[in-house]
């Protein structure tokens, strides 16, 4: 049984340690919310597959042998004749500012349909089911694929875990209630403060989903921590004081973390801490995935700063 399933696109990233436009070393790698998560179960121990399209091109076999290095299955990715693999560049304007831009309208990502989704539901009989609100805004047949899985998987008994990941570039707030949709087939929702009424108009926002079927909602807020609401009561994590290098990734490091604990019949403090240090691994360097830890590195954060393990 596969423990966790997640679909999603993921593109080839390019990254500068200057502003791209004046050219220079580019470190090339692969980026992408869901895919992220995925390699982050894998590294701590968890079978994790990831569902998704791309272009029958060089990037496309780079994201799938990336993926594969990492343990993630990569058994339902599709290879796309007809479109291509998107990108996303990143450079930095100042030293402690990373710029975004996409390359990936009318991508092989944004594809993505319910069959072939609902398919490799049923084909991987996963414990849980990942989405993010940044799969439905690609396009329409990627918003319905999501809500069809998302339904499938909730009928099926099987975990849905949703983090609304909103990004304006894809869509606008207004367009982005449709995660509502979701909500009623939703175990855990991952979200931070200022999205939570994107799925809710309540005052209490938070309250609301806990009302309407949610088990979990997991707030994040950065530097400051991550809360966990459920109906028990709410619990409080700081973020571990770490240098930060390098913060893109560090929502889905976490979210990484805290369904890993979840698979392991944690406790929601101990589904926090793991959370809280997977992130902290994550922010202390480069790349979006590449400082994910193993299970065995867990522990490492306990130790001083500055320690040298001999």
């Amino acid at each position: 049984m596969t423990d966790l399933l997640t679909i999603g696109e993921t593109m080839v990233s390019l990254r500068t340690a200057r502003p791209m436009r004046l050219g220079g070393d580019a470190h090339l790698s692969i980026a992408g919310s869901e895919s992220n998560v995925a390699i982050g179960l894998a590294r701590l121990g968890h079978q994790a597959a990831w569902v998704g399209a791309v272009g029958d091109d060089e990037p496309g076999r780079l994201i799938q042998r990336t993926l594969r290095a990492e343990g993630v299955d990569t058994r339902w990715v599709r290879f796309s004749e007809e479109s291509f693999t998107g990108f996303i560049a990143f450079d930095q304007p100042s030293h402690d500012i990373t710029r975004v831009s996409y390359h990936r309208r009318g991508s092989a990502g944004s594809t993505l349909t319910s069959e072939e989704c609902v398919a490799a539901l049923q084909a991987a009989t996963p414990r849980l089911l990942h989405v993010t609100g940044i799969t439905p805004a690609l396009s329409d047949s990627a918003r319905i694929a999501t809500l069809d899985v998302v339904r499938a998987a909730a009928e099926s008994g099987v975990l849905v875990s949703l983090d609304v990941n909103y990004r304006a570039r894809l869509w606008s707030r207004a367009e982005a209630v449709v995660l509502r949709e979701l909500v009623p087939h939703v175990h855990t929702v991952f979200a931070s403060d200022d999205e939570l009424d994107i799925l809710s108009d309540g005052a209490e926002p938070v309250r609301d989903l806990l009302d309407n079927g949610i088990a979990e909602v997991v707030v994040t807020a950065g530097g400051k921590g991550a809360w966990s609401h459920t109906a028990d009561g709410t619990l409080h994590r700081p973020a571990l004081p770490v240098t930060v290098v390098d913060s893109i990734g560090a929502g889905d490091a976490f979210v990484s973390g805290y369904l890993s604990a979840t698979l392991d019949g944690l406790s929601p403090d101990q589904r926090l801490d793991r959370a809280t240090t997977s992130g902290a691994f994550c922010v202390t360097a480069t790349g979006d995935w590449e400082s994910l830890p193993t299970r065995e590195d867990l522990t490492l954060r306990t130790h001083p700063r500055g320690t040298a393990l001999r």
